[in-house]
């Protein structure tokens, strides 16, 4: 039996992959910052842990808490994260700081502090959650498009240096999901006293809160859990796996499209009137 080992485990994406992972027979390791404020019903192979991707002590603990309890690790999945939006002059230095210390800074240090094990073991696998927006950028999402760009090319130059240990690194692109990224997980950034972004963010809110497209693009976290799984198992060497109809859509035009009119479309699409 096989174990995983999940960062931001309390809730969507992170949650629906314990549950799905579980479901499959393998042993979960749900890590989250609070896990005893969460309804998460523990198993015989699905158990949850403390771990704050901004805390290196927190880490180490729960590393050897997860290897004491499940005796070994196969996958990680780092999937802590967050989306800051707004304009960027607009950000505090606490925020932007934030935004790459979760996004970037705490992925790092879960990497480093489960590479002994996997050097030991001479096999392992990270799956690094990115986004669509690792690989194309939207008004106003520009430190959280930084923090994921960053995330995508770590993991593209960490496979030359690990695959010869046996270490396997790919990366998920998930387009929209159905959670509440959107709400409790965005980080708006004060924008009151800049007028000038008014009707931009007024067009972006919108945007990203229409109950349409929400229902007819977005994807599931369960589904973006299968896809996960998917790379977790596929035996493939495959980097990259975009997820979900929205980015499918979106990562196909960039590739085919002259940059300049895929830079119109997006304009159009997030700025037109």
């Amino acid at each position: 039996m096989k174990t995983i080992l999940i960062t931001g485990a309390s809730t969507g994406i992170g949650r629906a992959t314990a549950d799905y992972f579980a479901q499959k027979d393998w042993r979960v390791a749900a890590t989250m910052r609070h896990p005893e404020n969460t309804d998460f019903k523990e198993q015989d192979n699905l158990k949850k842990f403390q771990l704050d991707v901004q805390d290196k002590s927190s880490i180490a603990k729960t590393v050897n808490d997860v290897l004491e309890e499940f005796h070994k690790i196969d996958v990680v999945l780092n999937n802590a994260g967050y989306g800051t939006c707004g304009p960027l002059e607009a950000a505090t230095d606490q925020q932007l700081r934030r935004q790459f210390d979760v996004n970037v800074f705490g992925l790092i240090d879960v990497t480093k502090a489960v590479l002994p094990h996997f050097r030991k073991m001479k096999k392992g696998m990270f799956i690094n959650v990115s986004s669509i927006g690792g690989l194309v950028t939207f008004p106003t999402f520009s430190a959280y498009h930084a923090t994921k760009w960053a995330v995508e090319g770590l993991t593209e130059s960490l496979q030359y240096e690990l695959n010869p240990l046996g270490i396997t690194m790919k990366l998920i692109e998930p387009g929209g999901v159905k959670t509440d990224f959107a709400t409790r997980s965005l980080d708006l950034f004060d924008y009151k006293h800049l007028e000038e972004y008014d009707q931009t963010m007024e067009r972006i809110s919108k945007l990203f809160t229409d109950s349409t497209e929400r229902s007819q693009n977005y994807s599931t976290a369960e589904q973006m859990a299968e896809v996960i799984y998917e790379a977790a198992t596929d035996g493939k060497s495959q980097l990259r796996y975009v997820a979900g109809k929205d980015a499918n859509q979106i990562w196909t035009a960039r590739q085919n499209m002259p940059y300049e009119d895929f830079r119109e479309m997006i304009r159009d699409q997030f700025l037109g009137d």
